[in-house]
Order: C-alpha cells, then structure tokens, then sequence
C-alpha cells in the first residue's frame, strides 16, 4: 500500500443492509424505496445461491413492479457479487438502466457481513466506481437478545454496523428493549441506534453515513467515525473479555448466568488508536500488512482518518479482514482536529498489544 495508492473519494456509494434471520430487512427496504432518499438507488438482494423469495417481496410491493416508481433498480445476484457489480455499473454508462446514484446490498439473514465489505474491496474495478457508504443492521427487539446469545454472525452484523435498526418496537415488552439497547451500546458504541415501527424509518437518517454530506459537500469525520464514542471511561472488567456482561440478565441474588458468561459479545472488542502527531506511511502500512497478515481472520472492521506526512488533507482508511480498501484523499478538514483515529472492531485480541505496535508510526 503506498502513496500512490491514496485515491480522491469520487465514488458511488454502496450500502450494505444486514441483520439476521427475520429482523425485518426486507420489509424495511420495502418501506425505504418509496422514500425520496433512495430515489435514484440500485437494490441487490443478495441470496448467496440460494432460491431468491426476498426480491418478489420487494418487486411485487404496490405499485412497484422490477423498475420502481422510485427510478430503483432491483436485482437478485445470480452469479458473483463482483460480476454483478461490474454489469450494473456498465449498464448504467450505456444506459441499459436509469441513472442511479447509489447502490444498496441487501445480505441474506445468515451472513457473515465481512465477504460482502472485502468484495466492495478486493476488485480493482469496483474500488475505482463504488465506496462503503456504510453498514446498515436490523436488530430484532423481541428476539435479538436470544438471537445474540446464540448466534455469533448476529453480533458480527451489530459490530461492524454504523446504523442500528430496532425493528418491532412496538411488540416489544419496555424491559426487553432497553436491555437490548444497552448491549447493543456495549458491543458497537458509535453506531445510532434507530428504532423502527412496523418497518418505518426516516431513510435520510440510515444513508450518507459515510465521509462526505452531500448536500454540504465537506467531509464528515465525526459522524462516520464518531471516535469520541470510544473514548469514554471504561469499568475496570471492560479490560478483559467480559465486555458486554453488564447489560444481561441476573439471577435474585446478583450472578450471572451461564448464557451471559458465554455470550458470543464477550469476544468482541472496539477501541480507538489516536496519533496527536503525524504519522509516516510507510511505517502506517509497515503496521496495518503486519496486523493483516497475522490476525487477519480477527479484524471484523477498520476505519479511520489519518493525519499522514507529507499530505495537507486527511486520508480515510477502512478494512475488514485481510482486505484493505483504497485509501482515499478527503479534499479538506472538517474542523481544527488533526489528530489521526484508527476505530478497529475485533475478535479475540489484545487492545494493548496493539497499542503498543501502533505507537512507533508517527513521523520522527
């Protein structure tokens, strides 16, 4: 990864739309399409093989045969993502679709998010077109407690989110909800969390998380990091791998019991590396191939924005797994913060000893 890599951010964005087995994300999409702020979206239902029954769904919805009212495209993927990808963007230069300014990647209930992120990643050509906007997650306020605790890829798909939906709020018992919410606070603390009634969200409120405003033009640091969100004070068992104990369940007399021992969460950590002075990028990249190729399979997500030698604007970075994205140049600060901030999201790793790797890359 070197300097010639850092590319300008002039790209489509692409969202992906995740969240376990019937936690509402097709009704959701459903819903989102008749929105004015999806007005112009690719929708891709991504089945990985299996026999499509969500994109009826969405395509029989009123009034909304395959071309949507909404100018939305819908799809299902009957090959490679990667392919998939390719055609629709070669179809939109020659005008075989209408003009469409974003892309949404609706995953199916029991993914793994992190193949979907490195395929938006891994293909040169698709790096060049698309960029993670972000990482959209339905959570199911009834059933995801139980849903966490026994299925790891949901607290994958909460982890790596940058917005939480909490769909069927309104059957869901006060208690239930706010003990959702807790947890969810614990396991992915910059993530918004939105609460939908019978499938009703604001879509202004889930799209344009990534780095730019478009109707300000100006990069948005903060609210597609949100690192503050990781710098509050911890509890001192925040330090193990506990994380997450505190909001569950407890007997009369105060103990836990065994499913909040063995939460999958406990695994799950997120901090933030910050960097007051500038960093070198080769001894950035030195760090991040290392971290890469020995704990790869452990980093569920990087992001951040980089105060880097030599360049008078931030460069914002984003991972998952053994991929990296494209670095890109942000055309300007936001505000007077210069400090560099790395969020990584990770699975069975050490927060200091990471820290510790990280702390030689600033510039000399």
């Amino acid at each position: 990864m070197s300097r010639e890599d850092i590319l300008p951010e002039e790209r489509l964005p692409a969202s992906l739309l995740t969240g376990f087995l019937g936690s509402g994300k097709t009704t959701l999409l459903s819903r989102l399409l008749r929105q004015p702020a999806l007005a112009e979206t690719a929708v891709i239902i991504n089945e990985f093989g299996e026999i499509g029954l969500d994109h009826l769904l969405v395509e029989n919805a009123p009034e909304q045969p395959v071309l949507l009212d909404s100018g939305c495209l819908c799809c299902t993927i009957r090959g490679d993502l990667i392919d998939t990808l390719r055609s629709l963007f070669r179809r939109r230069v020659k005008g075989g679709v209408p003009p469409f300014k974003r892309v949404v990647i609706e995953s199916t209930g029991l993914a793994d998010p992190a193949p979907i992120l490195q395929t938006l990643m891994s293909d040169p050509l698709l790096a060049d077109r698309f960029r993670l906007d972000g990482v959209i997650a339905t959570v199911d306020a009834v059933n995801g407690m139980s849903q966490l605790d026994r299925h790891f890829e949901s607290v994958k798909q909460a982890a790596v989110a940058d917005r939480l939906v909490l769909t069927k709020t309104d059957l869901a018992e006060p208690a239930t909800l706010a003990a959702l919410q807790a947890r969810l606070k614990a396991l992915n603390p910059a993530a918004p969390q939105i609460l939908a009634r019978q499938g009703e969200v604001d879509g202004s409120r889930l799209f344009d998380a990534g780095l730019f405003n478009p109707a300000l033009k100006t990069p948005d640091v903060q609210g597609w990091l949100r690192a503050e969100a990781y710098e509050a004070p911890r509890h001192d068992h925040d330090h193990g791998h506990d994380h997450g104990h505190e909001h569950g369940h407890t007997h009369e007399h105060g103990a836990q019991s065994a499913s909040d021992r063995n939460r999958h969460d406990a695994h799950i950590r997120a901090f933030c590396l910050t960097a007051e002075r500038p960093l070198d990028w080769e001894r950035f990249t030195r760090f991040i191939e290392t971290l890469i190729a020995r704990d790869g399979d452990k980093l569920l997500r990087i992001k951040g924005v980089l105060n880097v030698a030599g360049f008078d604007t931030p460069v914002a970075v984003h991972g998952v797994q053994h991929l990296f994205h494209p670095p890109a140049l942000l055309p300007a600060w936001p505000d007077a913060e210069r400090r560099s901030r790395l969020v990584l999201i990770v699975k069975d790793l050490r927060e200091e000893e990471i820290r510790q790797e990280f702390s030689p890359v600033t510039a000399n």
